[in-house]
């Protein structure tokens, strides 16, 4: 094979061999898709239908669990399907449409938790100018900045990555279209330049990261100044699962794109795809919703709700 064009589909890694495994990873994925649904579908609905709810904090988590949505379903479904029907094929264009969606979603997502972060700083350490600095108007073109950074990183890695010519095969060593697994397949110094841009937006999301740890190091400088204990507990359950859902996000998908080829096995970059992947959109609603007491009566209204209907 000598190129991308003389081939029509790429076989993804298999989960399994055995009839029975591969119907047990269909359960265990059918478990956390379902779970990944039902609880970012609550939160969108709690957020659009509470008018407390609509402000800049949960119009920002509102963008998330729709970006947490797109991302799973990009490669869970696939992957789940494949299992069930005892194949590994994908199509040339469905892969394409893997790399393209799932860069622009989790790139966005970097982008949106970047401006969750300086959110929870403007509200903590500069209250007063919150409203001025984050008007309905102003969350709106920052959202939608998040969504055109994202599209355009995916647009810009998936023209790179195929448009490499591939000598080693068609056969992916991951369960999605993973870039740096497409990449193992490209002739040897033909895949520099998807490198160059791998490193350029490791930059750019590692300047992000910068941003967010110097916005926590103020936002706590200023937590523990607060007198009242009330004012800590309420700042802290504001930040504290923000953070968490950062540190998920950027330690698992950092070292699945940047960890040397040294230690890497198809067991552990399997396992670190699924960490990075499909772990977080499942458990962010439930980080979320932990200590959010704001967001656990929304959701109990709209549980209520669905109960009458049902009714």
């Amino acid at each position: 094979m000598t190129n991308g064009s003389s081939f029509n589909e790429f076989l993804l890694l298999a989960f399994a061999d055995t009839r029975e495994l591969q119907l047990l990873h269909f359960s265990l994925f059918l478990g956390i898709y379902l779970a990944a649904l039902l609880g970012n579908g609550l939160i969108i609905t709690a957020i659009a239908c509470d008018h407390r709810l609509h402000t800049p904090m949960y119009f920002f988590l509102l963008n998330l669990s729709l970006l947490d949505l797109g991302s799973v379903s990009t490669t869970v479904p696939k992957s789940m399907a494949n299992s069930l029907w005892n194949t590994r094929a994908i199509s040339y264009s469905g892969c394409a449409a893997q790399v393209f969606f799932f860069f622009f979603l989790c790139s966005a997502e970097f982008s949106l938790l970047t401006v969750m972060a300086y959110d929870r700083y403007i509200a903590i350490c500069r209250p007063l100018h919150y409203r001025t600095l984050l008007g309905s108007r102003a969350c709106v073109k920052i959202a939608a900045a998040a969504w055109a950074s994202g599209f355009l990183c995916g647009l810009l890695h998936t023209a790179s990555t195929f448009s490499i010519p591939l000598c080693q095969g068609n056969a992916v060593d991951q369960f999605f279209c993973e870039v740096p697994q497409i990449l193992k397949l490209s002739c040897s110094d033909s895949y520099l330049r998807e490198i160059g841009l791998t490193v350029v937006s490791a930059c750019l999301f590692f300047g992000c990261f910068i941003f967010i740890v110097v916005s926590y190091v103020q936002i706590f400088t200023a937590v523990l100044r607060m007198p009242s204990e009330q004012g800590r507990h309420k700042a802290f359950s504001m930040c504290l699962p923000h953070l968490a859902v950062v540190s998920l996000f950027i330690s698992t998908g950092s070292f699945a794109h940047l960890k040397p080829p040294s230690i890497s096995s198809p067991a552990l970059d399997l396992v670190v795809a699924v960490l990075y992947s499909v772990v977080p959109p499942a458990v962010n609603p439930l980080i979320y919703s932990m200590r959010n007491k704001e967001l656990k009566e929304a959701l109990r209204k709209v549980n209520q709700w669905q109960q009458g209907q049902h009714q």
